[in-house]
């Protein structure tokens, strides 16, 4: 198994290795997808333990984590998505990072910027936040889009370019960011440019009655004390966990199912742009991570229609006038799983062997 690196700093000499935030860049254990998901597993029912009925999101997260993506949390206050990121960053041995995005946040507040020493009388590099393994971006629509935009570089190149010198980030770097959909008062719409830089977006939503009356009963039980999970892998082995998800095949006919999905948003008619060839590359990759979560090594229909409604709904800009109609663009990844024809779940060997 090859170890993964950061492209842009083996092709870009002026990129600076932050070799202290590197954990598990060199001499990762190798994997099999088996083993990834023992530890996924293991992570998933960790992260229950502390956060109720929620196994959906918690699993499409994890994806996005094993996918090497980052992941929008869209939903209302009170509904445990910073305690959801603090857990994950405590489970996977991730440093963790939570910024307050404001109005008046700049981007070396993020980034960083060089300030000057009185006792050298030159100027030295003071890292940002976003140095992190885990960066909470909490209400990221709540700052202007040109600190928005300062994520960009981080989250697409893993690096921060600041003073003609690039500075690669540590290794694995997630952002996971939270938005309040109901609040448009003093806030900035994410531009599509840095939507599509989320490999999904997914939602807590409500407990229902009963898994909420076990909330409080484990609040009640436990007195005043945090819960905190407990670490389950380490970050190499976050890494490891990555890179097994090349070992899963993708039949052809599974890839033109993801395509065919793909190019029916851009023809659609309530859609004004459709989803990215980045949306593509998203799908494949979390539909590989949800067939290593069923304990299988190649993928199938099942799993791409698992995970197209987080990985695409967000990439697409609908027509004005459906706003007004509450249309969203997972309601038309759905329509569109229900049209597209599916192909036979019979054949996903890469050789064409029925498994």
């Amino acid at each position: 198994m090859t170890t993964p690196q950061n492209p842009s700093a083996a092709q870009n000499p002026a990129t600076t290795p932050d070799a202290s935030t590197a954990p598990g860049s060199q001499g990762l254990p190798a994997l099999s997808p088996e083993q990834t998901r023992e530890r996924a597993l293991a992570v998933l029912a960790e992260m229950e333990r502390v956060i109720v009925g929620k196994r959906g999101p918690l699993t499409l997260v994890l994806l996005g984590i094993l996918a090497d993506g980052h992941v929008l949390l869209e939903d209302l206050p009170g509904l445990g998505k910073t305690l959801l990121a603090r857990s994950f960053a405590r489970t996977l041995g991730l440093r963790f990072t939570r910024v307050q995005f404001t109005p008046d946040l700049l981007p070396q507040d993020l980034t960083g910027a060089s300030i000057y020493h009185q006792k050298t009388g030159e100027f030295a590099f003071q890292q940002g936040p976003v140095f992190t393994q885990l960066l909470l971006a909490d209400e990221i629509n709540r700052t202007p889009p040109k600190t928005q935009a300062a994520l960009l570089e981080a989250m697409e190149e893993r690096q921060v370019s600041a003073d003609g010198v690039t500075r690669a980030l540590p290794a694995p770097f997630v952002v996971l960011a939270t938005e309040n959909p109901i609040e448009y008062e003093g806030t900035y719409p994410l531009p599509e440019a840095q939507l599509d830089r989320f490999v999904l977006r997914t939602r807590l939503g409500y407990l229902t009655a009963e898994l909420e009356a076990d909330m409080v009963r484990r609040r009640l039980d436990r007195g005043a004390e945090r819960p905190v999970p407990n670490q389950v892998v380490e970050p190499a082995e976050l890494l490891a966990m990555s890179a097994s998800l090349e070992q899963v095949e993708v039949h052809d006919d599974v890839l033109a199912y993801v395509v065919a999905l793909v190019q029916a948003t851009r023809e659609h008619p309530k859609a004004q742009v459709g989803a990215s060839p980045r949306g593509t590359l998203a799908v494949t990759q979390l539909a590989r991570g949800a067939a290593v979560l069923a304990g299988r090594d190649y993928v199938t229909p099942e799993d791409v229609q698992q995970v197209a409604v987080a990985a695409l709904g967000h990439r697409l800009v609908l027509r004005p006038e459906l706003w007004v109609r509450r249309v969203s663009g997972e309601d038309v990844i759905t329509e569109l799983l229900g049209r597209v024809p599916t192909p036979s779940t019979r054949i996903f060997d890469r050789s064409g062997v029925a498994r």
